[in-house]
């Protein structure tokens, strides 16, 4: 957890004092494994950042040595020059680490020269530290695919000699969906992660809130910026009642709601609160309101489901994606009824983004349950527990399939 939540502030310090953003996080990369391998036995030392910027700055200091020797060795093969020794520049190590450049990073990754896909694809791997295979997760997509995003959007980063400082104010602006979007699947790797042992991940939740936190401090006046911020600290709320002791996953409706931390909802909902009254409609509002009836409702049974259904009506018509119609089901069949539910499943059986999805057949399992059809949910529940990577998901799946056998 430690190394996580450095990482990208390393990367920052290294990216900021010399440039060159793709060997920057190769070394950093370094310096993890070179920790991760050291500090066990010899102990975290008092300034764990610093120390990580010292290797990894040793480390970027060969790297680019070693990138200056092969240019000069395919120059002197052209002109039979001598070569000339390369000389690192001196970084002054206690200055490097001295600031939190995080927030500069999240906007470095969101260059204008990169796709959208790309630039959030990069900004989780270099400021949330998630794996390639975790992002083509997030994505929908093969991890090799992603790797290959990855890799071009660093080169185009290298190509467009760009600054490691904070774009001006007009061109700022212009990068903010992508900057919002990247931490919304931060925050959601982390709320449910897309594979592993555990269920959450504390410190990616953690992270994405305090950017998020960073950002809006930045534009206090946007209300899309205050959504975000407000759907995942109405989100996060549930998190401590979302595992047993064990580990195991416990559905919303089985949580016990006064372990939700009743802080978070009440700063949450005063942030949507106050972006619906000012601001311009945008996804993250709504997705924050809709996060809000969930967090009024004392009770499961007293959650407003026909609000629901109307907020996910307004959702699909400025942000219409599969993800969002999967989630329109489930509340169309709690507030109407299952059958009613389960028809608005039938388009997404041929959307390539979600055929194959473990949560398509989740959802399909519990309004088949629901309408009665235990055959055939106990059938969907099995095929979601072998689509899912995550073990907590495929726990509950499966022990939900085993409760209809019996």
């Amino acid at each position: 957890m430690l190394l996580r939540e450095q990482a990208p502030q390393v990367l920052s310090a290294l990216v900021r004092h010399y440039g060159h953003f793709d060997l920057a996080e190769e070394a950093v990369q370094e310096a993890l494994l070179a920790a991760s391998q050291q500090w066990p036995g010899e102990g975290v030392p008092d300034n764990p950042r610093g120390w990580l910027i010292r290797v990894g700055s040793r480390r970027l200091t060969d790297l680019l040595r070693s990138e200056s020797a092969r240019r000069k060795r395919e120059e002197n093969a052209a002109t039979m020059a001598s070569p000339e020794e390369f000389v690192a520049p001196s970084p002054e190590i206690d200055d490097l680490g001295g600031r939190d450049d995080t927030l500069t990073l999240l906007f470095l990754c969101c260059h204008p020269s990169l796709s959208p896909a790309s630039q959030i694809a990069l900004t989780l791997r270099a400021v949330g530290g998630l794996t390639t295979a975790q992002i083509a997760a997030a994505f929908l997509v093969p991890e090799a695919t992603m790797a290959q995003r990855i890799s071009r959007a660093k080169r185009s980063i290298k190509q467009a000699g760009s600054t490691f400082e904070m774009p001006p104010e007009a061109e700022r602006d212009a990068r903010m969906g992508a900057v919002l979007h990247v931490l919304y699947l931060i925050f959601n790797e982390g709320y449910t992660a897309s594979s592993g042992d555990d269920l959450h991940s504390a410190e990616l939740t953690t992270e994405a809130i305090r950017l998020a936190r960073g950002v809006r401090r930045l534009l206090p006046d946007d209300g899309e910026v205050a959504g975000l911020l407000a759907l995942m600290l109405l989100t996060d709320a549930r998190r401590p009642a979302r595992t047993a002791p064990d580990g195991s996953l416990i559905p919303l409706a089985e949580q016990d709601r006064s372990k939700w931390n009743e802080a978070a909802i009440a700063e949450g909902e005063q942030l949507v609160s106050d972006a619906l009254a000012r601001t311009q409609l945008g996804p993250y509002q709504v997705q924050a309101a809709i996060a809000a009836v969930h967090g009024t409702a004392k009770r499961a049974e007293d959650t407003d489901w026909r609000q629901i259904v109307a907020l996910y009506q307004v959702l699909e018509q400025i942000s219409d994606n599969p993800m969002v119609r999967l989630n329109h089901a489930v509340a169309v069949g709690m507030a109407v009824g299952p059958k009613e539910g389960l028809a608005l499943l039938e388009p997404l059986d041929t959307d390539g983004r979600m055929k194959d999805h473990h949560r398509l057949e989740a959802v399909r399992a519990h309004l088949l349950e629901m309408s009665g059809d235990l055959d055939g949910a106990r059938a969907s529940y099995l095929l979601a527990a072998r689509r899912t990577t995550s073990m907590p998901e495929r726990d509950y799946l499966q022990k939900r399939a085993d409760q209809i056998s019996s």
